[in-house]
């Protein structure tokens, strides 16, 4: 089968190793991975700041880009995925796009949720606990939440300890950690304090913007928590690698 890998601008610009991580998970699935080397934003910033024109401009750019084939286009994040197979619908309704836009929305979905469906998993990691952080897009809006939850349950040696006030924000949400710094930071502690609560040393998250936010609030902290994006966790285990030479504190060094 073959299938297009959306990388994400994160995943370009900072998580880079958590995309390929992506498609060789896919391929381990026996999927074709394309990957579109002129591949944008998805538009998501615009269209949360109100700035819809232009948000028009670059979904109509990623339509244009994919093409009018059926193959799935597979987001390596909740935000994102919701943005492209909700958000563009919603973008171009009553438009002489909405039909294009509902094509292409139709082919998108979050990676987790195609590899719920095709991925074996045989652990080869030692046993651990972690706990998972669920991004509010992710949860909401693309819902693929369950299905990346059940990808850690399916691995034998991995046991899940769920967060007490698993969906709520961590305080990223793009421009609000900017713009309301203060109160993402105060929100970004009570994450933290939940995710100590479970003692676990590892908080796994599919989603780049929510796990760069959460590790640096933990840095700054003197934390001894390690944030580590799902694919690469995935492929650890997988491929019978340490934990601890993954997480998102080791790709910004």
């Amino acid at each position: 089968m073959k299938v297009y890998l959306y990388s994400t601008c994160l995943g370009q610009a900072a998580l880079g190793a958590s995309a390929v991580s992506a498609a060789k998970l896919l391929a381990r699935c026996g999927a074709q991975v394309v990957y579109k080397k002129d591949q944008t934003c998805c538009g998501q910033p615009a269209f949360n700041t109100g700035y819809f024109d232009e948000a028009k401009e670059v979904a109509l750019y990623n339509i244009s880009l994919f093409g009018d084939g059926d193959e799935p286009i597979l987001v390596a994040a909740g935000s994102c995925a919701g943005m492209m197979g909700h958000d563009y619908i919603e973008l171009f309704k009553g438009s002489e796009h909405e039909e294009k836009a509902r094509n292409f929305a139709s082919r998108c979905k979050e990676v987790s949720s195609f590899l719920n469906e095709h991925l074996e998993l045989a652990d080869k990691g030692e046993p651990v606990n972690v706990s998972w952080h669920s991004n509010c897009h992710a949860l909401r809006i693309a819902k693929s939440v369950e299905a990346s939850k059940n990808l850690l349950r399916k691995l034998s040696n991995v046991e899940l300890i769920e967060l007490e006030r698993e969906e709520e924000c961590c305080g990223f949400g793009g421009t609000f950690s900017i713009k309301e710094a203060e109160i993402s930071n105060a929100m970004a502690l009570a994450k933290i304090a939940d995710i100590k609560k479970t003692g676990v040393k590892y908080l796994i998250s599919g989603d780049g913007g929510c796990l760069l936010n959460i590790n640096g609030t933990l840095r700054r902290n003197n934390e001894d928590i390690k944030c580590v994006h799902l694919y690469d966790f995935l492929l650890a285990r997988l491929e019978g690698q340490s934990i601890d030479d993954k997480g998102v504190s080791d790709e910004r060094k």
